[in-house]
């Protein structure tokens, strides 16, 4: 098999850091580069080897997890299925070694769910990432691959990296990010489907990349079902007053809110992704002229009567761009906004926080430190409903979070003012 050793990766001063040159030999020992790409941000692989349909999975594994990338210049349908092999030797062999260590009375049990088993599969997905994103592909400027049997891969990768090409230099990225390019085209194509949003064939939100899909349904219904606030006495309707989507992302919230007749709706987001995958959602279901958007974080200028938020469920620390969706490093923005929404809410105002307590059952944050956020931020409880997830990991035993999965509860907490 073609393994040809390459120097290790020198980024160029000249090049933005996002974007370090790797380099490899090729199999006529003439140097050749090429720009890193990684919307992960994982870092420029040190050393890169030439590999194509003879390399087995076996040494293909042993050099991924050694540190070395295999740039492929076989058929693109057997590179697939060289990851997938990967994959699997990735998944069996900590399990081969749990086993092992295991003693026999507990070799069967199912491992607690607490803040341990969660840094524990944090670290394991970390290290699964690194080994599977060895394996790599070359694309043309246009960002097209030049291997037997590779499919189309421009558009998705158009809507990730951006219409222009790199200076027409040839970029390497990984097989794995590829696959998620093409996913998140695959969603952005077919869209997905929002009861909340009514019946019919406008009732689908289509995520772009790096933008958190909401395929998880149960949040949605309940900013569907909450009860909205009855403005005071004396002054203008709830369909009159303004409402704030803090992180809006998709713009589904956004739109939910606009179809049940409240606003003008202000939706904020810091990300540009989020911001054109909102307007481009609100355009095509017919609510844009409803919502203005705008890039700031968290609050836009000015009160509310209603303020709705649905930050990241878990205090984590994301290791990469697409997973600021889920983890929320300390809390920040759910500190954030509970501490900000006094200020914005107007009279007789309500702020809706949606909030999973699968951080409670992790051991990543108390009920009574998120009560006690609540009250330090001059705001009481004025009810909260709750739903029970319907993803298909929270029936899954074999997920090793499972036990906490399964208690999961997701809460609609509607929070007003304390009265002084």
């Amino acid at each position: 098999m073609p393994l040809t050793s390459a120097p290790a990766c020198v980024e160029s001063p000249s090049l933005p850091q996002a974007h370090p040159l790797i380099h490899w030999t090729t199999p006529g020992g003439v140097p050749a580069s090429a720009r890193w790409r990684s919307e992960r941000g994982a870092p420029a692989p040190q050393r890169v080897v030439l590999a194509d349909d003879t390399i087995t999975a076996d040494a293909a594994y042993r050099l991924a997890c050694a540190g070395t990338a295999l740039l492929w210049q076989g058929d693109f349908h057997n590179a697939r299925q060289l990851l997938q092999a990967m994959a699997r030797r990735c998944d069996t062999t900590p399990a081969r070694k749990h086993r092992k260590a295991a003693r026999p009375a507990d070799a069967h049990s199912a491992a607690p769910a607490g803040a341990d088993a969660f840094h524990k599969h944090r670290q394991a997905q970390s290290q699964r990432a690194r080994i599977l994103g060895m394996l790599l592909l070359r694309f043309e400027p246009d960002h097209t691959l030049a291997l037997r049997r590779a499919p189309d891969v421009q558009l998705a990768c158009t809507h990730a990296w951006g219409a222009a090409a790199l200076n027409g230099g040839d970029s390497v990225a990984s097989m794995r990010e590829l696959l998620g390019l093409t996913s998140a085209q695959e969603w952005r194509r077919v869209g997905v489907e929002v009861p909340a949003l009514g019946s019919g064939p406008n009732n689908r939100v289509f995520p772009h990349y790096g933008v958190f899909s909401p395929v998880r349904g149960e949040y949605i219904d309940l900013v569907a079902q909450a009860p909205l606030p009855v403005a005071p006495s004396g002054q203008a309707s709830a369909a009159s007053l303004p409402v704030f989507d803090i992180g809006t992302g998709t713009g589904v919230l956004s739109a939910v809110l606009a179809r049940r007749g409240v606003g003008p709706v202000t939706a904020t987001d810091l990300d540009p992704r989020a911001l054109a995958c909102a307007h481009a959602n609100l355009s095509q279901l017919g609510v844009r002229d409803c919502v203005t958007l705008l890039q700031t974080d968290l609050f836009p200028p000015g009160q509310a009567l209603l303020v709705v938020c649905n930050p990241p469920w878990l205090p984590a620390r994301a290791s990469s761009p697409v997973e600021h969706a889920v983890y929320d490093e300390g809390s920040r923005m759910l500190q954030g906004y509970l501490n900000g929404l006094a200020t914005h809410l107007a009279p007789g105002g309500e702020g809706w926080l949606i909030l999973s307590d699968l951080a409670e059952h992790l051991g990543l944050r108390s009920r009574a430190e998120l009560l006690a956020w609540i009250e330090h931020a001059g705001l009481t409880v004025l009810g909260r409903l709750d739903v029970r997830p319907r993803h298909s990991k929270a029936s899954n035993a074999r997920d090793p979070l499972h036990s906490a999965r399964s208690a999961e509860v997701t809460s609609l907490w509607r929070l007003g003012v304390t009265r002084g």
